[in-house]
């Protein structure tokens, strides 16, 4: 795909064709993402008093699929001071998720039972600790009382101001019935049957949305490219529409998350609902669950297990397996608003979800933070800050179910906190004052990283002559980003090298630093980098991080990638180039029938791509390119790929010949060279 700059265009499409360029010179607009009056506003109808003063809960309701399997739901509705339902349609928000009523139902007791749910939300939300040892631990602790657990599970507040909630397990976990079958077809069948269902109930105008954090985001994504009608709005807090690349296979390597999430989801669905399991077993019901947890005890281990250790299974690579869960994001007409984070689980997703929706801004929104995926909306609420997710989830829905004119069509709509910046409201996605600019990995010393195992430049030209540089595995990921980023952010409550200093990571590490940049410069979008590898054996393994370098010597990554040599095959049509034929993102192909083979002391050319970013460095600090032969365990090795791999030697081969470069999007130019081409990505106006 050729992409080109042109952001006063609403055309859905992504790119144009060649010549049809448009020169732009005004100055791009900001705006700040607090929201002004119109968020005032949406942060008084959340917390002032509300339409209806309690909620009616019912935790015991059973809906029945079209295959006759028998799906358990929640349903919470508006109510008078004695508890009693109110008899009258309200629009409804649907959660569909994996980690068992029961444990939602926990939560709710313990952010909104009296007495002591105020002073939790309180609390947390109050925990600002922006460095020192408790960093890390204060942003997960802050979600508490900044609305991600609204979004996530039973939100009161939400249903006090006229709703209906319905939260269901979905089948094979929880109370529910049935084979769990991670976001099948059949799983996306019942989103929409239950979308009916609720559309029909007397308590229901017509009107439904979908709303959630994580699988029920990508439940909720699945659900709306699938259309149903009465479906208005979503609001996915960190979602993906790719899995493969995101985190199951990423750059042909499995993820240690997978195996960690599969065990916990499993254990889970065996947790009976203590509210309902008196009833259950009086019924009948109970005896069904149990077959049908006998049946399949462990959900898709086995199956993960054997691919891992055999390459057999379609689990290991980009296949129908993943093709049969991958939404259609052009089919989608519900108002969407996605919430990402620059180091998610589901980075890749966080800006790329947006830009393939077919639908005007405003009616669509992205919202991407600073963040992992355990925190969300940690830096929310305050001075400069985007509204708490709770606000903006209420406003969003009031809008599009209600049709209240309430401005949020108009916030936004690509919300973003810069890395090394803050916050911002703008039109497009990359920035539009981005140009596509190139430096070179080369082997003279920058004297910045005396640490690493090579300390190289990225400079304006090619390496000088010929030179191979050795590089081995080690275990220095255990103690990194990555680790973070693959455990979901929890490991940032251990400290700064887990999150914002890379030094101990780097000492394993082929390093290139550019000169400092003098006025602040800001980088935004995909970037992709070129490596000329070899290895002695018949496979290799690469993993990069793209770091900002402070005065100090502090290196922190803004981003990572990685690739095994045989996946580097690319499935042009949905690459990203610019015009000149440059490429700006790499997509691989990642399937069994088109892996090359690596031929051993042979260098091979790998584009690594690297999840979507916004930084911006200030005056003095660098740019650095970081090279690992691996990253454990953020990227793990098949076992058929290890023996092939077996007492491996890598080298990264510096030629000017084939150089090795970093192509980025920046609006300075850390003395690189520009592109050999006048055109540039589209940002995400319009798609």
């Amino acid at each position: 795909m050729t992409l080109e700059l042109d952001f006063d265009d609403q055309s859905p499409q992504r790119g144009t064709a060649a010549g049809a360029r448009t020169r732009v010179t005004a100055v791009p607009e900001y705006r700040d993402a607090q929201g002004g009056a119109d968020a005032m506003a949406w942060l008084e109808a959340v917390d002032g008093r509300p339409a209806y003063p309690r909620v009616h809960i019912d935790r015991s309701v059973t809906i029945t699929m079209s295959d006759g399997v028998r799906l358990r739901a929640t349903v919470v509705r508006p109510a008078t001071r004695l508890g009693k339902p109110v008899r009258a349609p309200f629009p409804a928000v649907l959660n569909i998720n994996p980690y068992n009523r029961a444990v939602l139902d926990g939560l709710d007791n313990f952010l909104h039972g009296p007495g002591v749910g105020r002073a939790v939300r309180s609390v947390t939300g109050s925990m600002r600790y922006d460095d020192g040892p408790l960093a890390g631990a204060g942003r997960i602790v802050r979600t508490l009382g900044l609305g991600l657990w609204d979004v996530f599970g039973i939100n009161r507040n939400l249903v006090q101001s006229g709703y209906a909630q319905v939260l269901v397990d979905v089948r094979g976990t929880g109370a529910s019935h049935g084979r769990w079958e991670i976001l099948s077809p059949r799983e996306q069948q019942d989103s929409v049957e239950l979308i009916d269902w609720i559309a029909e109930q007397e308590w229901c105008d017509g009107a439904v949305g979908m709303a959630g954090w994580s699988y029920s985001a990508i439940n909720a994504i699945q659900a709306a490219a699938l259309d149903p009608e009465p479906l208005k709005a979503i609001f996915a807090v960190e979602g993906t529409a790719d899995v493969v690349r995101d985190i199951y296979i990423t750059g042909g390597m499995p993820s240690s998350f997978i195996p960690i999430w599969l065990a916990m989801v499993n254990a889970l669905k065996w947790l009976p609902n203590p509210a309902t399991v008196l009833g259950d077993t009086l019924r009948g019901d109970q005896a069904r669950w149990l077959h049908d947890r006998l049946a399949s005890p462990a959900s898709e281990i086995p199956s993960l297990l054997w691919g891992f250790l055999t390459a057999r299974d379609d689990r290991i690579f980009d296949a129908p397996y993943f093709a049969e869960r991958a939404p259609d994001l052009e089919k989608i007409t519900a108002a969407t608003f996605t919430v990402g984070g620059w180091h998610d689980l589901f980075g890749r997703s966080a800006t790329r979800v947006y830009s393939q929706l077919q639908m005007e801004p405003g009616r669509k929104q992205a919202l991407i933070a600073d963040g992992y995926h355990l925190d969300p909306g940690c830096d929310h609420g305050g001075a400069g800050q985007p509204p708490r997710l709770d606000v903006l989830e209420r406003a969003w829905f009031d809008r599009w179910l209600k049709g209240i004119d309430n401005g949020v069509e108009d916030y936004g709509p690509v919300t973003m906190q810069q890395q090394g910046g803050g916050w911002s409201c703008g039109s497009s996605y990359p920035r539009a004052e981005v140009r596509p600019r190139r430096l070179f990995l080369t082997e003279e010393e920058s004297g910045t990283a005396p640490h690493a195992r090579h300390d190289g430049r990225l400079g304006t030209t090619a390496a000088s002559r010929r030179r191979s540089l050795r590089i081995r595995p080690d275990l220095r990921g255990f103690v990194s980003r990555d680790l973070s980023q693959v455990l979901a952010g929890l490991p940032i409550a251990f400290g700064e090298k887990f999150s914002t200093d890379a030094s101990f990571q780097e000492a394993g590490a082929l390093s290139f630093t550019s000169e400092p940049v003098t006025r602040p410069t800001q980088l935004s979008g995909p970037m992709n980098l070129r490596l000329n590898v070899s290895t002695t054996a018949h496979e290799g393994i690469w993993a990069v991080t793209v770091n900002d370098v402070a005065p100090d010597g502090t290196s922190t990554v803004l981003t990572n990638g990685a690739l095994t040599a045989s996946n580097r095959a690319l499935d042009t049509s949905r690459c990203t180039y610019a015009e000149g034929g440059t490429l700006i993102d790499a997509v691989h192909f990642l399937t069994r029938e088109r892996r090359l083979p690596v031929p051993p002391d042979e260098p091979v050319r790998i584009d690594v791509d690297t999840v979507p970013t916004d930084a911006v460095l200030a005056p003095g600090h660098r740019l650095r390119v970081d090279v690992y032969a691996a990253s454990l365990p953020r990227y793990l090795t098949i076992v058929p790929d290890l023996i092939k791999a077996r007492g491996r030697r890598q080298q990264l081969v510096l030629d000017p010949n084939k150089p090795s470069y970093l192509t980025f999007l920046t609006d300075g130019d850390l003395g690189a060279e520009p592109v050999p081409t006048e055109s540039q990505l589209r940002p995400m106006t319009a798609g």
